[in-house]
């Protein structure tokens, strides 16, 4: 089974990220290495890299970089996304963990549950939009391309 066992951000370009967004990076980084399903399809006639991938993670002239090696370092894939179909999903997904991140602070459990349920429901269009764009490049399930949608978040400038 195909997985990636390492995860590298390179979040040099960006604003530093809030403690917020720095727990929700490390959870996600933690929840990716624990149980995830990443495999990388055979190129050119040549049979589809089996074992374990690093992946590294920018933004590259402008482009969402996915850098994908083996253990020992060998280039296994690179693929550039545009950021343009992630760039809505992720302000509203900004902008609701802003709302339950104040809501918890203030606001009776149930407040707080229904903003919890609208930001699941946004993360979800964040992973199902990833899926699609690295479709015939990588096959991921929906629990990995959630987290990986996390770490995406932490890479696009807001603003």
């Amino acid at each position: 089974m195909s997985r990636i066992i390492r995860i590298g951000i390179d979040d040099s370009a960006i604003a530093p990220a809030t403690p917020e967004m720095e727990q929700e990076r490390r959870v996600a980084i933690f929840d990716l290495i624990e149980d995830n399903s990443f495999a990388v399809p055979g190129r050119d006639g040549a049979p589809a890299p089996d074992g374990s991938f690093v992946l590294d993670l920018c933004i590259r002239e402008g482009r969402l970089v996915f850098d994908m090696t083996d253990e020992a370092g060998a280039k296994v894939a690179e693929f550039h996304l545009s950021l343009g179909p992630f760039r809505q999903v992720v302000k509203d997904y900004f902008q609701i963990c802003q709302s339950y991140f104040d809501a918890v602070k203030r606001l009776p459990p149930a407040q707080i549950e229904a903003i919890d349920m609208a930001r699941r429901g946004i993360h979800n269009e964040g992973a199902r939009t990833l899926q699609e764009r690295l479709e015939g490049k990588a096959s991921l399930d929906i629990d990995t391309a959630r987290r990986l949608f996390t770490l995406i978040c932490a890479l696009i400038p807001q603003g």
